[in-house]
């Protein structure tokens, strides 16, 4: 007999309430207001734009972000429901809020977000040829001397799984989960919000 261990979960949904135009003008906006932000992305050569180094107050300054964070709230309540957490006495909450704008050519290598309970992204605009998400297969590393996987093996067997988001499209993960946006092939900009919850 054999059974499926440890199994990693990612929560795939739509943010139906939101005006996907509202939000992609706001990030805009932002972003071309934000001299601290495009400084950072300039000194440590981040393609594009992200406010992650510069803004923490992206609610207080947009009625569209509140409104976006009053929807995230919810969908992480039921992710959190999904991975059976034992909360106890604390709360999973908001932690940090985030924009990446992404020109043609831009990369974001793999990382994890450490310090937080769950991590998403939403999708603000996916232009025809944007990249998706990528994750890895959390064993990876020790996987020092097993072969590839069949190309047709199922997904939950994969060491990568690309995940192709639409424009109003919310995924979360656990934080601990490694990922990355490959090259953005589209001539235009691939915009996105992410965010980190973190345990209180």
């Amino acid at each position: 007999m054999t059974k499926n261990l440890f199994s990693t979960l990612l929560y795939h949904s739509n943010l139906k309430a939101i005006d996907a135009a509202e939000l992609e003008q706001s990030c805009l906006v932002i972003a071309d207001d934000d001299e601290a932000g495009q400084e950072w992305c300039e000194a440590n050569e981040f393609p594009g734009y992200t406010s992650y180094a510069s803004l923490t107050d992206l609610p207080w300054r947009f009625p569209i972000f509140a409104e976006l964070v009053k929807e995230l709230d919810k969908h992480v309540a039921a992710f959190v429901k999904d991975l059976h957490f034992d909360l106890g006495d604390k709360k999973v909450v908001l932690e940090d809020l985030w924009i990446n704008i992404l020109p043609e050519g831009g990369i974001h290598t793999a990382h994890i977000h450490p310090h937080s309970v769950i991590s998403g992204t939403t999708y603000v605009a996916m232009p025809e040829g944007a990249s998706a998400i990528k994750f890895e297969d959390p064993r990876l590393q020790m996987m020092m001397a097993a072969p590839p996987r069949l190309k047709d093996a199922p997904e939950h067997l994969k060491q990568f799984v690309y995940v192709k988001p639409k424009v109003g499209d919310v995924l979360l993960w656990e934080s601990w989960l490694r990922h990355e946006v490959p090259m953005n092939m589209a001539e235009e900009e691939r915009i996105s919000v992410s965010f980190n919850y973190k345990w209180e």
